[in-house]
């Protein structure tokens, strides 16, 4: 048996339509998680970027907590968050 998050990466994996994807996205999660996960991916190419911890807290309004986790994710050997961010720049 596949745990949910397993499924949800099956299907994710198999699309090719970035609009497809977003409708999926929208209709599984809310409009305050959307805003969440925006806010997530923002901080993860600011810090890429070398944006300092709390200049992206007071920029973005957001507690240290969150922006600490992104950095120690960049920050681990063969990081996909690295990987990914840097084909968008």
């Amino acid at each position: 048996m596949t745990s949910n998050l397993e499924q949800i990466c099956r299907y994710l994996a198999g699309q090719t339509d970035a609009q497809h994807i977003a409708g999926f996205l929208h209709g599984l999660f809310t409009p305050a998680e959307i805003a969440d996960i925006e806010s997530r991916w923002e901080i993860i190419k600011r810090l890429n970027k070398g944006h300092t911890q709390r200049a992206i807290a007071s920029e973005l309004h957001l507690g240290l907590c969150k922006i600490t986790r992104g950095s120690k994710e960049l920050k681990k050997a063969g990081s996909i968050l690295k990987t990914a961010v840097e084909k968008f720049e």
